[in-house]
């Protein structure tokens, strides 16, 4: 009998209609929600306002290309990323999830949540921002109609006021996790990188990822350097942090975490101290007993 086949993948996507969600002064929040199955790609593209990426469900991977650098995220429920205007990037569904998108109107020449605040430098970045409980909530209340349809009311449109007023506040008020691993130029390291994040645990030493590359341990060490501006070290413990986002999204133990990592407990807890200077459960919103949280990470 004949084994069943695999259901195919989902056709990529184009970009999900921003031009009907286009952010003005007058209204500078925008909200969309989508429901999107797993696999789902959605083909690279840009707009000239900001976006804010969360998934009210499931886990999403975006991929985004600023200038010549490139990074990929992963989006649990409980992070959020901020892509600044003009930036091309697409998104993938690594699970069912419901993808909600705010576009955020940027006055010229500044950046960020408008505001008190605003034109902060950090802002021109993508960033990866903490979802608060009342951010979440403010998200769900945002009326998603596309522009087309008849205008919103006087009074809808004075609760939308409100409603943007503390939804730019939470996210100037959100706490951003500094985490990212960059993608070099170089082909070289650039093999050995992909590799890297397909499986962190190949491999425990340089010299041995070096020999995949067919170049010297001295030679990506420099490369690193240059292109990353980190040591291979530093670089792939950002990777296995990634991984154990989409591990800890899932609710898997700690201390599986730690083991399919290539971690003893107490030397993974080191670690993620150590990275993102604090203890795991907090990092990773420890719920109940040796469980974790979703949590977002830049690959």
């Amino acid at each position: 009998m004949p084994s069943p086949r695999a259901a195919p993948a989902p056709a990529p996507v184009p970009s999900l209609t921003p031009h009907l969600y286009v952010p003005t002064p007058e209204r500078p929040v925008r909200a969309k929600v989508r429901y999107l199955p797993a696999d789902t790609q959605v083909l690279p593209h840009s707009h000239p306002w900001a976006q804010v990426a969360l998934s009210a469900e499931g886990v999403i991977r975006l991929t985004a290309a600023h200038g010549t650098a490139h990074g990929t995220y992963i989006v649990p429920p409980s992070r959020a990323l901020w892509i600044p205007p003009g930036v091309e990037h697409a998104v993938a569904m690594v699970e069912d999830a419901q993808l909600r998108t705010l576009y955020l109107y940027q006055p010229r020449g500044r950046a960020g949540p408008p505001g008190p605040g605003a034109g902060d430098a950090a802002w021109r970045q993508c960033r990866v921002l903490e979802v608060s409980d009342l951010l979440r909530a403010l998200v769900r209340e945002l009326d998603t109609t596309p522009d087309g349809h008849a205008p919103l009311p006087p009074e809808a449109l004075r609760r939308e006021r409100h409603l943007n007023a503390l939804v730019l506040d939470e996210l100037r008020r959100a706490r951003a996790v500094r985490l990212g691993v960059q993608l070099p130029r170089d082909k070289r390291l650039r093999h050995l990188c992909e590799a890297v994040l397909a499986d962190p645990t190949r491999h425990e030493t340089l010299e041995a990822w070096a020999r995949d590359t067919g170049a010297s341990p001295r030679t990506v060490a420099r490369l690193f350097r240059q292109e990353l501006g980190s040591t291979f070290t530093q670089w792939r413990q950002q990777v296995v942090l990634a991984k154990a986002v989409s591990l800890a999204a899932a609710r898997v133990p700690m201390g599986r975490i730690a083991a399919e990592l290539g971690y003893s407990a107490s030397a993974f807890s080191a670690m993620v101290r150590r990275t993102v200077g604090m203890p795991p459960g907090r990092f990773f919103g420890q719920q109940g007993a040796g469980t974790v949280a979703p949590a977002l990470l830049i690959e």
